[in-house]
């Protein structure tokens, strides 16, 4: 036969709970009259550091060309199957761009895993996180709204290369 196991009978204090009240009260004393972390949103503006991931962007060289090889890893790695990407061909060094490349914005969790798999870096979360759309079709970015000019991103770039 198993011997029952005996807990320990509460004290009169413990019973009606005010040792614990009153530790819960001086808790919410002492966060009352800390300093506040809360942002004033629209007249105070959140400025994210280089490791924040907000909307994917395309990088645009300096000679206005794209980086992307249309190479397609990246739609094929979006879990939430945010991303065309259709390939032409070019006379170019690159030898293929994308004719047509496009996000949705609805779709997209902002994972990051289209950056992560890019091999030319043509393809990086920026510092944007004011979205907002009107309707459907607005969601969907094509290189017109997602082209982003590489001196915008350095510090995103130079993020992303050290710890590749």
């Amino acid at each position: 036969m198993v011997p029952k196991k005996r807990y320990k009978d509460l004290t009169f204090w413990e019973k009606i709970y005010i040792p614990e009240i009153l530790k819960g009260l001086v808790l919410t004393l002492k966060y009352m009259f800390k300093p506040r972390a809360t942002m004033q949103y629209p007249e105070e503006k959140f400025v994210p550091s280089a490791s924040y991931r907000g909307r994917p962007v395309l990088v645009q060289e300096d000679d206005g060309s794209e980086r992307c090889v249309a190479c397609g890893l990246c739609s094929r790695v979006c879990p939430a199957l945010a991303i065309e990407v259709r390939a032409a061909e070019t006379e170019a060094e690159k030898e293929r761009y994308p004719e047509k490349f496009e996000i949705n914005m609805l779709r997209c969790i902002f994972c990051g895993f289209c950056e992560e798999v890019c091999p030319e870096e043509a393809i990086v979360m920026s510092k944007d996180y004011e979205l907002v759309f009107t309707n459907r079709e607005d969601g969907i970015f094509g290189k017109d709204k997602l082209l982003t000019p590489v001196d915008q991103l350095k510090d995103r770039l130079e993020f992303i290369r050290k710890f590749k």
